[in-house]
């Protein structure tokens, strides 16, 4: 498989999240919501960034999980399975590359107090501009995205600073015109404000260092945005006078031209045009990743998966990505465009949150974060009735265009994927702990795929230790067995592996525990014995859960039998060193021993913190 370039930084995590959210929810919608909820817009806004949370913290713990081209759509499809996985993937492209042009949308709605281009002809443009951008490479497009968005906090910053002295205090009365219920509408209504925030997820493989850089970029964009569009609404409903602020699309520049004249107005509707062009930009290149992701794992054609040799970019996804934010804007009205695509985002939420659920409760030794989202599962149950709670109040028609949004995706499943496709996932591994006895549900491919994935993003180096263990045999005991019962068994396995009689190897290893105990510590056994011929070495694990008994009665329940020739001394003692490493982590026993099936067994040494040495 052909992995992306890891370009991104903290400050380019940051600057995706943020400008992929300071758009077209901050220069457009704040008029039509203060035409909904009054002065109370302001708690409508803030009441979606705290529902924002949850989710944040929750995408946080999977995205360093599983740091892949794709985000939410990845640990989705790991969590759920296909048919879940093709309507996600479809929906978290769908979304963001509807929230992409609604930003074209706002650059032509702002564009026109500066020139008289079309509305089309401005969108085609840019549109073809980002396209040739993000092909050119990740790294120019967050250098571009890096000083939209610097520009775009100073003059927000500066129209908050002049504008904060002008405002009247009696344009917030009643703070509340409508009934309370109007601020919950209004704040589903403006939810897609936010909807950036986790997209920069998608991104995930290119980021350096994810499990530090993508959650505390997530968290610093959420608290910079949500100060930003507090301050600014609270400005503009101060400035403008109520009747224009519930009929204007540029709420922001008429604000400026109140208190700071035509300098001001113009200032401001080149930071808006930043904004657009920074969320258009965050747009298709997070966009584009959901193609790449879904092609991965066979949900579309494999010719979305083609990266481009000069400049590792995937350009096939970048390309119908791009094409697709032309036509939406022809087809979608303004603020429906805004509710299917806030619905959308509202449903990939709860999906996030119901994930790490998943995840959690399924055990899985190779799932293995960065980072832990804390107070769980309280904050992710309070996400999922919160995002319930805003679909609701979308109203039934939204929802009925955003259920058949999701037909079409199951439609797709059963036309192509199902045929193609048969993984299992965390949901399997959940059922099975609560159901099954026989471990028959399951057919490992996630345990395989999530060790792929955490070998790759902590740079594990896969040396002669690592490979033996991958190519060992394992051998998983239910009951108690007598130290003479388990050498038995270990000769017949390891007789096969050396082509030699079992006979011998049981006598050697029945030899060297009488001459010296291999018990290490409380639990843990390294019986190792030397064998006839040249470069062998072998290991098998072994794992008793009610224990083997050795000499003194002492009771193992870990056990990693060794045989090598006496050529492979050196490579003796390094397996040796890197076994010590790994079991004198406090957590080695409980993992070991919960684990769900050889494959977690193998999972729990290979993905264990040593240090690792290349040339081993």
């Amino acid at each position: 498989m052909k992995y992306l370039k890891r370009e991104l930084n903290l400050l380019g995590v940051f600057c995706i999240a943020s400008g992929a959210m300071i758009s077209s929810g901050l220069f457009i919608l704040p008029g039509l919501a203060f035409a909904k909820a009054g002065p109370a817009v302001i708690v409508a806004y803030l009441l979606s960034a705290a529902l924002c949370i949850p989710t944040l913290l929750s995408t946080a713990e999977l995205t360093t999980a599983m740091p892949r081209a794709g985000g939410d759509y990845v640990y989705i499809m790991k969590g759920f399975g296909p048919v879940i996985g093709t309507m996600a993937g479809f929906s978290s492209w769908f979304s963001l590359s509807l929230k992409a042009a609604f930003a074209l949308i706002g650059m032509g709605a702002y564009l026109t107090l500066l020139t008289n281009l079309p509305l089309n002809t401005i969108a085609l443009f840019c549109c073809l501009f980002f396209i040739l951008l993000n092909l050119i490479g990740v790294k120019e497009a967050v250098r571009f995205q890096v000083i939209l968005v610097i520009g775009l906090l100073v003059v927000l910053f500066t129209y908050v600073i002049l504008g904060f002295k002008e405002v009247n205090p009696s344009n917030f009365h009643p703070f509340f015109p409508e009934k309370i219920d109007s601020v919950f509408t209004t704040a589903s209504f403006v939810f897609i404000s936010y909807g950036g925030l986790t997209k920069v997820a998608a991104l995930a493989e290119e980021v350096k260092n994810p499990g530090r850089n993508l959650p505390l970029g997530m968290f610093l964009s959420l608290l910079v945005v949500t100060i930003i569009y507090g301050l600014v609404i609270f400005v503009t409903v101060g400035v403008l006078d109520p009747q224009n602020l519930r009929t204007t699309l540029t709420p922001i520049s008429d604000g400026a031209g109140v208190f700071g004249g035509d300098l001001l107005r113009i200032i401001v509707s080149i930071g808006a045009f930043l904004a657009f062009i920074s969320t258009a930009n965050a747009g298709i290149m997070a966009a584009s990743r959901y193609p790449l992701g879904m092609s991965r794992d066979k949900l579309l054609p494999r010719l979305f998966q083609e990266i481009s040799p000069t400049f590792k970019t995937p350009y096939v996804s970048i390309l119908f990505t791009g094409l697709f934010m032309v036509a939406v804007i022809l087809l979608l009205r303004l603020e429906l465009l805004v509710k299917v695509a806030s619905s959308i985002l509202i449903i990939l939420f709860l999906l996030a949150n119901l994930t790490l659920i998943l995840f959690r409760e399924s055990k899985i030794l190779s799932y293995r974060p960065k980072f832990h989202a804390p107070l769980y599962p309280y904050l992710q149950i309070i996400g999922i009735f919160g995002g319930l709670f805003l679909l609701i109040e979308m109203g039934s028609f939204v929802v009925f265009l955003t259920i058949i949004f999701l037909l079409l995706g199951l439609a797709w499943y059963k036309i192509y994927v199902q045929k193609r496709v048969s993984v299992d996932s965390a949901l399997i591994y959940a059922l099975e702990r609560l159901v099954s006895k026989d471990k028959e549900l399951t057919s490992d491919t996630i345990l395989v795929e999530l060790k792929d994935i955490v070998v790759r993003r902590d740079e594990l180096v896969e040396d002669k230790f690592h490979r033996l263990i991958e190519e060992g045999k394992v051998l998983d005991i239910e009951g108690p067995v007598k130290l003479e019962d388990f050498f038995k068994q270990c000769s017949e396995l390891l007789a096969k592996e050396l082509n030699q009689p079992s006979k011998i190897l049981f006598q050697k290893l029945i030899e060297r525990e009488n001459d010296t105990s291999t018990v290490i510590r409380k639990g843990l056994a390294i019986p190792h014995i030397i064998v006839q011929g040249e470069n062998i070495f072998k290991i098998l694990l072994v794992r008793a859960k009610t224990g083997i008994i050795f000499p003194s009665d002492q009771i193992v329940h870990i056990a990693f039998v060794l045989a090598g020739s006496p050529d492979q001394r050196n490579l003796h003692l390094k397996v040796l060193a890197a076994i010590a490493q790994i079991t004198q982590d406090t957590e080695f026993d409980k993992k070991w021993l919960g684990a769900a099936n050889l494959n977690e067994l193998k999972n729990a040494v290979l993905l264990a913190k040593r240090h690792r040495d290349k040339h081993f």
